[in-house]
Order: structure tokens, then C-alpha cells, then sequence
């Protein structure tokens, strides 16, 4: 009997990095049982700036926490918070209406994400690792020469989530199902955490009241700091939560019919030497609706020039053989969004893409994320 062949999976030293390389491995052994999967993790320049981040939301960029637990939290069962904004705020009056190689000190477009990848991807050209795994909304839209994105597995659910601390749960326990309705009864002036410009918009864009708070660390820390008093929720990924096993009670999903994710989010991504024999046995775990869907996520967010530090937000959905596309671009300063959808054949998930963000460029989705950049310098 031959030699089981030998492949090694390559990816961050994060909790989360580590689920998602043992997902792919057993995603590759069940198909192919002859193979024998080894895992190599590896301490990314992100990780060493930012403490490790397990579960980083990509479009969260580091920063301190601040704040302490106020001595009588309000109630969500009083219903004690300001009045809500009306319940979609994917409804602006700028409606766009329809039917190189990254490195550590890398591009705005590229931002942070070259920071959780690049070490990967050396990895892979060094031949220390055959198969890179990544959050694929880490991934910068220029992959390096040498290098290629053979495989994007089935898609993890991309949605967000509110996570509501413990005693306010407690005091409103019928409410945390549904994240909209969540948001609007946290109590005045509420801090949430979030590090991310998009969500920190959408935040505001449901409640001007809000106050969007830094945060860093991997789940576990996140969560602790919540119910330590420094919030009163947070938003987070919820593929991130669910590929750790972790799902707190007081956590309500933000539905993308009026709360769009990070292009990319919950999706993974696998990377190989161009042509080479891995790249050949990655393929076996592609799932064409996830790719055509972050195909068009991601056409479309490289016209925009959005990255990690951008209010950029975009879901495609494939459904037989069509795919369409509903992004967002966010004001930092809280004037109203651009917004827009296009749907073509799956086939063309590119050009979906690309037609849709020209319309919102078109609308002035350009001075939006300029002003997301000058905010950020």
C-alpha cells in the first residue's frame, strides 16, 4: 500500500485561525481520505500588533478600550432608550438605484488586512506550508506572484451579531432574538464595542445616541470586557462565534435586510503555490455559490478602493445559477449612506460587481470613503 500523501496546512496562531485550519482539514480528509493533514501555526505581523486577535473582525482596527460600568445600568425591559430611527437604515437618500504584492506597510485599500496575511503567504512561497488558510476578508485584492486563491469551502453564516451583557439580558430577556429590536432598547448613550468604521457607522445610523467604543482582543477577552462593565454590547461576527463554539445568550443577530456585513465575512479562503499539486487537491472543497458570491463582494470592493478601514458593506446571495449583490457605503460624519443592488449571472460575479460600484461611485460613494481615510490619517 503507497504512503499516505503528506500536506500541511498553514495559518494564524489565533483560536479562531486554528478552527478554521482544522475545519479545512477535515473538510479535505472526508473527500480525500488519503491524505494526511498536519497544521503549521504561525505568528502573523497582526497578531504581533494587536495582541493575537482571535475572531478579529477584519474591518476592526486596533484601539483602546475605555469606559467603566455605570452604577445602575438601565433596563432594557424599561424600554428606557430614545426614540429608534426609522427601522432600515438601508434606505438613504442617496440610493444608487438598479435593477503588485501587499506588504507590511501596504496601501489604505490593503490597510491592516496585508497584516494577517502576508506571513502566510510567505509561508506558502517558501514551501514550509502547502495550503495557506485565511479569513478571506483578511486578504488585500492583490495576491502575491507565486500565490493563488484555489479555494473558497462553503461560506459560514456572514451576518453580524449583538452581543448584550449579562444583566441587561437578564432585565430583558424577550428582546435578545432580534438584533434591530435589541439595539433600539439599549439604554441612552449606550457604549458599544466595536472597532470598526462600518459597524460604527451602521451603529449611528440606527441610533445617533450610540456610542461606538474601541475594543481588541480575541473573543474570550472581548466578551470578558463586556460583562466586566467597559459596554453594554458588542459587534461581532457571528461565523467567528460559531466556527469557535461560542454563542452567548444575550446574542441577537443584526439581519442583512437592514444591517449588511464586511465584503468576505464569513467566508474562507485557501491559498497554494500557483499550479502546484495542492492547489489541485484544494479545489476539491470549493463551493461555487460561496465563490460567486465573494467574487462580486470582492470586484466590488477593489473599484470602490474600500479596505479594512472603509465603511464599506456588501452581501451577494447565489441562487441557481444568479447571484445578487446589496452594498453600502457608510458616512463616518452620519449623513446618509450610498446604497445600491445589481444581479447578474453567476458566471459574471465579477463584472456584477464592478457594475454596481461604478453606479455608486457615480452617487458618491468616492467622497464617502475619502472621508473615511482623512478621518483615519
Amino acid at each position: 500500500m503507497g504512503r499516505a500523501a503528506r500536506w500541511v496546512i498553514g495559518a494564524r496562531r489565533s483560536p479562531l485561525s486554528r478552527a478554521q485550519a482544522e475545519w479545512v482539514g477535515r473538510r479535505l480528509s472526508a473527500l480525500r481520505p488519503d491524505m494526511a493533514i498536519e497544521y503549521r501555526f504561525i505568528a502573523s505581523a497582526g497578531d504581533q500588533s494587536d495582541g493575537g486577535d482571535a475572531g478579529r473582525n477584519v474591518d476592526d482596527a486596533a484601539g483602546a478600550d475605555a469606559g467603566s460600568r455605570p452604577a445602575n445600568p438601565l433596563s432594557l425591559a424599561a424600554g428606557t432608550g430614545p426614540a429608534p430611527r426609522p427601522a432600515n437604515p438601508l434606505s438613504p437618500a442617496a440610493e444608487a438605484s438598479a435593477g503588485g504584492q501587499p506588504t507590511h506597510s501596504s496601501s489604505p485599500a490593503a490597510g491592516v488586512k496585508g497584516l494577517f496575511t502576508e506571513d502566510i503567504q510567505s509561508a506558502v512561497l517558501a514551501g514550509s506550508i502547502d495550503m495557506a488558510v485565511h479569513s478571506l476578508k483578511d486578504l488585500p485584492a492583490i495576491t502575491p506572484d507565486g500565490v493563488e486563491l484555489s479555494a473558497i469551502p462553503a461560506r459560514e453564516d456572514p451576518r453580524d451579531v449583538l452581543v448584550l451583557r449579562d444583566d441587561l439580558l437578564a432585565a430583558g430577556r424577550e428582546s435578545a432574538t432580534d438584533g434591530l429590536a435589541v439595539l433600539q432598547r439599549l439604554p441612552p448613550e449606550a457604549r458599544v464595542g466595536t472597532s470598526s468604521l462600518r459597524r460604527s457607522a451602521q451603529l449611528r445610523a440606527c441610533r445617533e445616541d450610540l456610542d461606538p467604543q474601541p475594543v481588541r482582543g480575541n473573543v474570550g477577552t472581548r466578551l470578558e470586557k463586556l460583562n466586566a462593565g467597559r459596554f453594554e454590547a458588542l459587534v461581532l461576527a457571528a461565523a467567528g462565534l460559531r466556527r469557535l463554539g461560542v454563542w452567548p445568550a444575550g446574542t441577537a443577530l443584526l439581519e442583512d435586510d437592514y444591517w449588511l456585513p464586511a465584503p468576505g465575512q464569513g467566508a474562507l479562503a485557501v491559498q497554494c503555490r500557483t499550479g502546484g499539486a495542492a492547489a489541485a487537491n484544494a479545489r476539491i472543497i470549493c463551493d461555487p455559490a460561496a465563490r460567486a458570491e465573494v467574487t462580486a463582494e470582492r470586484a466590488l470592493l477593489a473599484l470602490l478602493e474600500g479596505g479594512c478601514r472603509t465603511p464599506v458593506a456588501a452581501r451577494a446571495v447565489w441562487k441557481t445559477g444568479e447571484v445578487r449583490l446589496r452594498a453600502a457605503v457608510y458616512d463616518v460624519e452620519g449623513g446618509a449612506a450610498v446604497c445600491g443592488s445589481e444581479s447578474g449571472d453567476s458566471a459574471e460575479a465579477a463584472a456584477v460587481g464592478r457594475r454596481l460600484a461604478r453606479r455608486m461611485l457615480e452617487a458618491g460613494a468616492a467622497r464617502l470613503i475619502e472621508r473615511a481615510r482623512r478621518l483615519d490619517r
